[in-house]
C-alpha cells in the first residue's frame, strides 16, 4: 500500500494500544484511528537482553536490538516516508532517538522532548520522512545514573544511512563500522587523550576559573569524581581478530562509515599504509574533502571517509590507544592473495582540526539574529562521589525539566559555548544540524555537524536556524556527563 506523504506530515508519531490501535499526538490527545497503523511496518526493532559474543571466550549480556549488535542497518530514502514498529521486551521504559534527523519532538525519541516513553513489555509504533541525508544512527536515549546497565553503556546502537535520490557512487563498496566498549566499570580517574585537537590554545580566564574550583574542592577533602573505564572493546561487536576481517581487493576505493557508539569514549582509528579521505562528517558532506591519516571521533560523531587499498597486505584497522586496541579496538584488514599475522605500525603524531574540511574561500558567516553565551563548568564529586555539571550556573532539572532558552521559529542563533573544564565536550544538539563558525577565536565556514568536540578550557562558535518548532535538547554525549546535569532545553515557537 503506498504511503501518503501529507498524512505523515501530520503526525507526531503513533502509539498503538491493544487490539484496536490508536493515535497519539505530540499533545497527548487520542485521535482516531488512522489507516496508517492497519498496514505492516517497514521495520521492527525489539529491545531486549542478549548475548553478545565479543570473542569465543568472552560472551556479554547486554541490551540489543534485535538480539544482535550492532542493531539492524536501516537504509533510508530521503523524503520518502517510514513505520517502525519498537518493541521493548524488557522491564524499564526506554526511549530510541533517531540521533541527526529532524524530526518531529514526538518522534525524536528524548523524554525532556515530551517523546512519549516505549512502555516496558510494549511497543510504539512510530511514523516520520527521513532526512537529512547520509550516516544517521540510533540509540537509547534514557538516564543511566549509577546503573551500567542502562543508557548507552549498553548495545542499543544501530546505524541508520538515509540515501539521497542520485548516489554519486564514486566508491567500490561500504562498509559500516560501528565502535563501541562493554563491561563498564566505574574508576576515579581516566586517561583519554586530551592533547589531539588543534587549535589547542587554552583561554586563561577559563583554565583558571576550572583549576581554582578543584583545587578547592581537592583541598576540602573530596577526591576526583566518579568515571567510566572498560575491559572490552570491539567493532561490529566483535573484539580484534576474532571477527569477519574486511576482505578487499588492491586498487579498490572502499567508502567507510564509521559511528562512535560509546557512551564516553573518544575514539581514533589509522589503518596503516593508508590514509583517508573525509567525505562526510555526521552525515554532511564537507566542503572540502581532505586526507588525514588518522580519524577522531567524540562519542556519537560519524565519519564517511574513502580509503584507497594501494598498500597489500594483512592490516590491523585500530585504535591509537594500544591497550584499547589490544583488548579489542580494532579490526583486521585482508588483501585478497594474502595471510599472515596482521600488522600494525603506529602512524606519526596527528592532530585533528575541524577547519581542515572547512570552505576556504568562504566568506564570514552571516550575523545571528541572536547569540546565546553557555558556559560548562564542572562541580567535582559532589553528588554522592559523581561530578555536577552546569551549564550557565545550573544543573538540569530532571524533576521539571523547564525549558532554559526561548528561540523564535526561522530565526538564526549562534551557540557562543565556553568549557570551563578541561574535558573534551561532544556537544549534540537534537533536532538540528548547526554550522561550526569560531573555534578558539578561529574562523570556520561549511563545516555541517551534529555533535562536535569542544576541547578544555577552550570556547566554539556554531550558528543554527530555529526551523524545527518545540522542544530540542543540547546535551554533551558523555552519558555521566548528560545524566548529572549537562543538558538544556530550547523551546521554539
Amino acid at each position: 500500500m503506498p504511503i501518503d506523504r501529507r498524512e505523515f506530515l501530520k503526525l507526531g508519531g503513533l502509539t498503538l494500544a491493544g487490539a484496536v490501535p490508536g493515535l497519539l499526538q505530540a499533545g497527548g490527545a487520542l485521535a482516531m484511528p488512522s489507516p496508517l497503523s492497519q498496514r505492516p511496518a517497514d521495520h521492527t526493532l525489539r529491545i531486549g537482553r542478549s548475548l553478545v559474543e565479543l570473542a569465543p571466550d568472552h560472551v556479554v549480556s547486554t541490551r540489543t536490538y534485535n538480539r544482535q549488535f550492532p542493531g539492524p542497518l536501516l537504509r533510508l530514502k530521503q523524503g520518502r516516508p517510514v513505520l517502525v514498529d519498537i518493541h521493548n521486551d524488557t522491564d524499564t521504559p526506554e526511549q530510541l532517538h533517531w540521533h541527526g534527523q529532524t524530526l518531529p519532538a514526538a518522534v525524536d525519541g528524548a523524554a525532556e522532548e515530551g517523546t512519549p516513553y516505549i512502555p516496558a513489555h510494549g511497543m510504539r509504533r512510530i511514523g516520520f520522512v527521513p532526512g537529512p541525508t547520509g550516516l544517521r544512527f540510533y540509540h537509547t536515549h534514557v538516564r543511566a545514573g549509577a546503573d551500567l546497565d542502562l543508557g548507552q553503556y549498553g548495545g542499543l546502537v544501530g546505524p541508520v544511512y538515509i540515501e539521497p535520490p542520485h548516489e554519486s557512487g564514486a566508491w567500490d563498496r561500504e562498509v559500516f563500522l560501528t565502535l563501541k566498549e562493554f563491561d563498564p566499570f566505574f574508576s576515579k580517574g581516566g586517561d583519554m587523550a586530551m592533547d589531539f585537537l588543534q587549535p589547542d590554545r587554552r583561554d586563561p580566564a577559563l583554565q583558571q576559573r576550572g583549576e581554582t574550583a578543584m583545587k578547592a574542592s581537592l583541598a576540602a577533602g573530596a577526591s576526583h569524581g566518579y568515571e567510566v573505564g572498560y575491559q572490552s572493546f570491539s567493532i561490529n561487536g566483535r573484539m580484534l581478530g576474532h571477527g569477519e576481517p574486511i576482505r578487499v581487493r588492491a586498487g579498490e576505493r572502499v567508502l567507510l562509515h564509521v559511528i562512535n557508539g560509546s557512551a564516553t569514549e573518544i575514539r581514533s582509528l589509522a589503518l596503516p599504509g593508508h590514509a583517508f579521505t573525509v567525505l562526510a562528517l555526521d552525515g554532511n558532506p564537507v566542503p572540502h574533502p581532505a586526507t588525514v591519516p588518522v580519524l577522531w571521533l567524540g562519542t556519537a560523531e560519524r565519519i564517511s571517509a574513502i580509503v584507497e587499498m594501494t598498500h597489500p597486505g594483512v592490516w590491523i584497522l585500530g585504535d591509537l590507544a594500544d591497550d584499547d586496541r589490544t583488548r579489542g579496538m580494532g579490526i583486521v584488514v585482508e588483501y585478497a592473495g594474502h595471510d599472515g599475522k596482521p600488522q600494525w605500525i603506529k602512524p606519526p603524531p596527528f592532530q585533528w582540526d575541524y577547519r581542515r574540511f572547512a570552505s576556504p574561500d568562504a566568506p564570514p558567516p552571516a550575523t545571528p539574529d541572536e547569540t546565546i553565551e553557555l558556559t560548562f563548568a564542572k562541580r567535582n564529586a559532589t553528588l554522592h562521589g559523581f561530578n555536577q555539571w552546569t551549564i550557565n550556573g545550573q544543573p538540569f532539572d530532571m524533576h521539571s525539566m523547564q525549558p532554559r532558552f526561548r528561540l523564535q521559529y526561522g530565526k538564526r542563533y549562534r551557540l557562543r559555548m565556553h568549557n570551563a573544564s578541561d574535558d573534551i565536550h561532544p556537544m549534540h544538539l537534537h533536532r538540528h544540524s548547526f554550522e561550526i563558525t569560531r573555534i578558539v577565536g578561529q574562523p570556520v565556514a561549511g563545516v555541517i555537524k551534529d555533535v562536535a568536540m569542544l576541547g578544555g578550557y577552550q570556547s566554539m562558535d556554531v550558528d543554527f536556524t530555529a526551523d524545527q518548532r518545540g522542544l530540542s535538547l543540547l546535551h554533551c554525549h558523555m552519558q555521566l556527563h548528560m545524566d548529572f546535569g549537562f543538558m538544556a532545553l530550547f523551546d521554539c515557537a
